[in-house]
C-alpha cells in the first residue's frame, strides 16, 4: 500500500501538473494557429493587410501581460494559469461561430488574453518550483510536453479535415474542447501549487536585468515575423492546404518532443551564451533563406529549421533565472511578456503593408534582428549570477571578460 501511495504522490507532483497544463494548451492555441490562415483566407476573405491587423490585435494582450501581476493580489500563480487557459479554450471553441472580420478580431483578442496570461504564469510557476540549476532542463521538459500536445492537435486536424472533411465550426469546437477536459481533470485531481517565496505584487524593472529585457524584446520581434508571415507565405504563395499546414506543424512538434528536453540538457552543459549564439546564427540563415525561397519544399524545410533553432530560446529564460532575485520571479515573468510584445504590437501591421510591396523585405528585416540578437548574446557572462549579470559588470573574473 505504501508503494501505491508513493506512486500516486509521484504522479500528482508539481512537475507533472505543469507538464499536463503545457500538454493541454496546444489543443486550443496551436489548433487556432493551424486553422487561422486557411479560415481567414477562405472564409473571412483576409489579405496581407487584414492578417497584419489581426496579428497586431492578437499581441496587444501580450503587451499588457504585466497586468496579470495585479490579479495575483487575489489568487496564486497556478490558479490564474488555470483560469487563463480556460478562457483561451472557450474562445477558440466559439471562433467558428463568428466568420466575419470583426468577429475574428474579437474572438482573437479574448483568446489572446487567456493565452498570454497562461504563458506568463506558467513560466513563473516553473521558475518558482525548481532551482535555477534545473530551470533549463525543466523548461525543456515542459516544451517537450507542449510539443506532444501539438502533435496530438495537428494529427487531429489533419485527420478531421482531410479524411473526415469536417468543417471549420466543429474543428474549432474540438480544439477548445480537448483543452477544457484536461483542465477539468487537473482542477479535480492535482493539488494547487504555491510559490516558496512571497512574490512582488507590482511590476518589477531593474537595471541589472537590462540584457534580459533587450534579448526578450528582440526575441518577440523576430518571433512575430516568423509566426505571422512565414505561415502566411505557405498558404498565399505556395498554396498549402489545411492538411499540409497541419502536417508541417506536426513534423515541427514531433522534432520538439525530443529536441526541447535535449536542448535543456545542452544549455546546462554549454552555457546560455553559447546556446544563444547557435540559435541566432541559425535564425539568421533561416530568415535569409526566406528572402530567396521559390520552392514549396525548401520553404517547408526552412520552417522546420526555424523551430529547431528556436528551441534554444530556453537559454534566455534560464539566463534570467540565474540572475533574478527570488521575489522578482512572478512579476518579472509578466513584465518579460510585455517587453516581448512591444515590437509585436507594431511590427505585424507595419510589415503587413511592406508585404504588399515585397515579402522578401519582411524577412530581410528579420535577418537584421537576428544579427543584433547575436551581438547581444555575446554580452552574457560564462557564469551568469546575481552580481554578475553581464560581461560589463565590475568584478567579473578575467576569464569571463575574455
Amino acid at each position: 500500500m505504501s508503494s501505491l501511495a508513493s506512486s500516486s504522490a509521484s504522479w500528482f507532483s508539481p512537475e507533472n501538473r505543469i507538464r499536463l497544463l503545457a500538454f493541454a494548451m496546444p489543443f486550443s492555441f496551436y489548433g487556432w494557429m493551424g486553422l487561422l490562415n486557411n479560415f481567414s483566407i477562405e472564409v473571412v476573405g483576409f489579405g496581407g493587410r487584414e492578417i497584419g491587423i489581426l496579428q497586431t490585435l492578437r499581441e496587444v494582450p501580450g503587451f499588457l501581460a504585466f497586468t496579470a501581476i495585479f490579479l495575483l493580489l487575489f489568487m496564486r500563480e497556478s490558479r490564474l494559469a488555470v483560469l487563463a487557459l480556460t478562457l483561451l479554450a472557450v474562445m477558440v471553441s466559439v471562433t467558428g461561430f463568428f466568420p466575419s472580420v470583426l468577429g475574428l478580431y474579437a474572438t482573437t483578442v479574448l483568446m489572446s488574453v487567456g493565452f498570454h496570461y497562461f504563458e506568463a504564469m506558467q513560466l513563473a510557476t516553473v521558475w518558482n518550483s525548481f532551482k535555477s540549476s534545473q530551470s533549463a532542463r525543466k523548461l525543456g521538459r515542459q516544451i517537450g510536453s507542449k510539443s506532444l500536445g501539438a502533435v496530438g492537435v495537428f494529427a487531429m486536424l489533419w485527420f478531421a479535415s482531410e479524411v473526415l472533411d469536417i468543417s471549420y465550426k466543429p474543428l474549432y469546437m474540438m480544439c477548445g474542447g480537448v483543452t477544457l477536459v484536461i483542465v477539468l481533470f487537473i482542477v479535480l485531481t492535482f493539488p494547487e501549487l504555491k510559490a516558496p517565496v512571497q512574490q512582488a505584487r507590482k511590476p518589477v524593472l531593474r537595471k541589472q536585468y537590462w540584457l534580459y529585457y533587450a534579448l526578450t524584446l528582440m526575441s518577440g520581434a523576430r518571433r512575430q515575423i516568423f509566426v505571422v508571415f512565414a505561415g502566411f507565405l505557405m498558404v498565399e504563395k505556395f498554396r498549402y492546404s489545411i492538411g499540409e499546414v497541419a502536417l508541417l506543424f506536426l513534423a515541427n512538434n514531433i522534432l520538439q518532443i525530443w529536441l526541447a528536453p535535449y536542448a535543456g540538457r545542452l544549455i546546462e552543459r554549454w552555457g546560455e551564451r553559447n546556446a544563444l549564439l547557435l540559435e541566432y546564427s541559425g535564425l539568421l540563415f533561416v530568415f535569409l533563406g526566406y528572402v530567396f525561397v521559390s520552392d514549396a519544399r525548401v520553404a517547408g524545410a526552412l520552417y522546420l529549421l526555424d523551430h529547431i533553432f528556436f528551441s534554444l530560446t530556453i537559454a534566455m529564460n534560464s539566463y534570467f533565472r540565474h540572475i533574478a532575485r527570488p521575489e522578482d520571479i512572478s512579476a518579472s515573468a509578466a513584465v518579460g511578456f510585455t517587453i516581448n510584445h512591444v515590437a509585436a504590437v507594431v511590427l505585424p501591421v507595419t510589415l503587413g503593408f511592406v508585404w504588399l510591396v515585397s515579402p522578401g523585405r519582411v524577412f530581410l528585416f528579420g535577418a537584421g534582428l537576428a544579427l543584433f540578437s547575436l551581438f547581444l548574446s555575446l554580452l552574457i557572462p560564462n557564469n551568469p549570477r546575481r552580481g554578475c549579470e553581464t560581461r560589463f559588470v565590475r568584478g567579473a573574473s578575467l576569464r569571463q571578460m575574455t
